[in-house]
């Protein structure tokens, strides 16, 4: 069975919810309005039980079948929240909050849950339960990790987990998964480097902070060339630089770097960190100068398991014809909770030809729409067959 034709009868519906999400981005757990609209549109469905304020924020609806012979129960999950980016698209539903922007199309994962919710609601074609798991702060926030914690799982008793996630580059309405690590695990760390500040006319009266660190940057690209085996992967790259002056003539007391360590092999991950700290500690000591490095563990490494990704790509082939084999990213996803604890596969969905994620002019694209709903829909109903 192809693209549901239901599907293509509600886009319009289902595309009007997306472009007011799009228009109303909320950030990390603040997705106050966003839940609230998620929470009455399943309920007005029919949904046998919703429940708000799993993960803070996050919003569970409950979804029985025509019959329970099997017991099983599948999770569905999307995510709500926004990124902190300046929208720059131009569009009529262009973000109406400076500063917020649906630059990763989470607009879109969450309206075609609702789309699948709305239909599943309607024709409870399965033996078993949905639970659908609308989840906040996927950016940075970690509310796959919150939503786990609250019992998003357990309480409803899921067996098994599946997420999607739309994908530039990779035709509009086309599928690609991988088994196995998909995603990479991602740190956070932060280097306070401190000297003695001065006057730059006398540089050897200091000890000067930003060639300390400069040397640190240099010394970081290390781990990667000449710590980790070449054939795993393994990122480590500062992305800030900030000293405590902006003028032309004093030389800073302290410098602060931020960065982000990825790997996709916990051993790795550890020996980044380890060669990370000592790195940064024993340069900024060489020129007489501390640092002060701290650590922030992250999302674990997205894997999926192998029976459910082969299930999850043969819907796919259900839907659109064909599915390719994604390409591992080191991106972070913290679908990897909820994948730490079920069995389950995470998908890509193609958005065709457009900017990139994270980026102020992408957009996601709603002819996606109908192939998107149609997977969440497939795998639940061919997961749950009814005998």
């Amino acid at each position: 069975m192809p693209v549901k034709n239901r599907f293509a009868e509600l886009l319009p519906e289902i595309t009007e919810w997306r472009r007011d999400f799009h228009e109303n981005p909320e950030i990390l757990y603040e997705v106050h309005r966003t839940a609230g609209i998620v929470a009455e549109k399943l309920r007005e469905f029919g949904c046998d039980e919703v429940v708000e304020g799993i993960g803070r924020t996050g919003v569970v609806g409950v979804i029985k079948g025509r019959s329970n012979g099997s017991g099983r129960t599948v999770g569905l999950r999307a995510d709500m929240d926004a990124l902190p980016i300046l929208e720059d698209t131009g569009l009529p539903y262009a973000s109406k909050t400076k500063g917020a922007m649906h630059a990763c199309g989470h607009d879109g994962h969450t309206a075609m849950l609702l789309g699948a919710a709305k239909y599943l609601a309607e024709t409870r074609n399965f033996d078993g339960t949905v639970v659908l798991l609308f989840q906040p702060a996927e950016e940075g926030g970690a509310g796959g990790r919150a939503m786990v914690e609250d019992g998003a799982l357990t309480k409803w008793g899921v067996d098994e987990v599946y997420g999607m996630h739309n994908w530039p580059g990779v035709p509009v309405g086309q599928f690609a998964i991988r088994p196995g690590p998909v995603m990479a695990g991602t740190d956070q760390f932060d280097i306070v480097v401190t000297g003695r500040g001065g006057h730059a006319a006398k540089p050897h009266e200091n000890i000067d902070t930003t060639v300390i660190a400069s040397h640190i940057v240099i010394a970081l690209q290390s781990i990667v060339s000449r710590n980790v085996d070449p054939v795993r992967s393994c990122v480590v790259s500062v992305t800030s630089f900030e000293t405590a002056s902006t003028a032309y003539n004093v030389i800073p007391e302290t410098v602060r770097l931020k960065g982000t360590i990825r790997t996709l092999d916990p051993d790795v991950k550890e020996m980044s960190r380890e060669r990370l700290k000592l790195i940064a500690e024993s340069t900024a000591q060489a020129y007489g100068g501390k640092a002060d490095v701290t650590i922030h563990p992250g999302y674990p490494v997205t894997v999926n398991t192998p029976a459910e990704t082969d299930f999850a790509a043969d819907v796919a082939r259900t839907v659109a014809g064909d599915c390719a084999e994604a390409e591992i990213t080191m991106g972070g996803e913290d679908f990897a909770f909820m994948l730490n604890e079920r069995p389950g596969a995470y998908i890509f969905l193609g958005n065709g030809d457009s900017a990139s994620v994270h980026h102020p002019k992408y957009n996601f694209n709603d002819e996606a729409i109908p192939a998107g709903c149609s997977w969440f829909a497939e795998i639940v109903e061919q997961r749950l067959k009814v005998a």
